[in-house]
C-alpha cells in the first residue's frame, strides 16, 4: 500500500512540474512582440524603443535571420524578445528631427540668383552713331528722317543706292555707309550740306 501511495505522489509531482514548465514556457512566448518596421527605423532605433539602449540589436538580427544589420525594410515584421525591455520611446524624436534641417540649407543659394542685373548692358546699346546737325539736316531733306524711305533706286534715311548698302538696309548699316560716303566725298557733313544747298543733292 505504501509503495502505491509513493508512486502516486511522485506521479502527481511530475505532472505539476511539467505543468509549471509549460506555464513558464508560455509566459516566455508571450514576452515576444511583433514589430512592423516604419520609415526611418534602424535596428538601433528599434532596440532603443524596446530596451532603452542598443543591446538588443544582435538579438533582433539573430531572431529574425537578418544577415546585414544595416538593411531592414519598411513593412517588414520583426519578432522582438521583450524579456529585457525598459521601453523608453522618446529617443527616436531627435533622429527624425535631424533630417529636415539638412533640407532647409539650400534655400539661401536659390535666393542669390535674382541679384544678377542686366541694366548696364542696355546703357551700351544706347550709344548712338556720331551725328551732327548737318547730317540730320540732310537726312530730313532726303527722306524725312525715315530709314525705310524709298525713291526709285535710292533707299533709306540718306537715300543711298543698294550697291552702297550692299544689301544690308539696317539702320546701323545706313548710318555707317552714309558716314563713309560723306567722309570720302566731302570730308565732313558740313561740307556735304554746303554742296546740297548749292545743288539740291549731295
Amino acid at each position: 500500500m505504501k509503495s502505491f501511495k509513493t508512486l502516486l505522489l511522485s506521479a502527481t509531482l511530475t505532472t505539476a512540474a511539467t505543468a509549471g514548465l509549460l506555464f513558464v514556457g508560455q509566459s516566455k512566448a508571450s514576452a515576444a512582440t511583433t514589430y512592423t518596421v516604419a520609415t526611418g527605423d534602424t535596428l538601433s532605433t528599434i532596440a532603443q524603443k524596446f530596451a532603452g539602449n542598443t543591446d538588443l540589436v544582435n538579438q533582433i538580427a539573430t531572431t529574425n535571420n537578418i544577415q546585414d544589420i544595416n538593411m531592414i525594410f519598411v513593412g517588414e515584421q520583426l519578432t522582438i524578445d521583450t524579456d529585457q525591455t525598459a521601453t523608453p520611446v522618446q529617443t527616436t524624436t531627435p533622429v527624425v528631427a535631424a533630417q529636415p534641417a539638412a533640407v532647409q540649407t539650400p534655400a539661401p543659394v536659390v535666393q542669390a540668383q535674382p541679384a544678377v542685373q542686366a541694366a548696364p548692358v542696355q546703357q551700351i546699346t544706347a550709344v548712338a552713331p556720331t551725328t551732327s546737325s548737318a547730317k540730320e539736316w540732310i537726312a530730313q531733306k532726303e527722306s524725312g528722317g525715315s530709314y525705310s524711305a524709298r525713291n526709285g533706286q535710292m533707299i533709306g534715311r540718306y537715300q543711298l543706292t543698294a550697291s552702297y548698302l550692299n544689301g544690308d538696309y539696317s539702320a546701323t548699316n545706313q548710318d555707317r555707309v552714309a558716314d563713309q560716303y560723306v567722309t570720302s566725298r566731302y570730308g565732313s557733313w558740313d561740307a556735304a550740306k554746303s554742296f546740297w544747298l548749292s545743288n539740291g543733292w549731295y
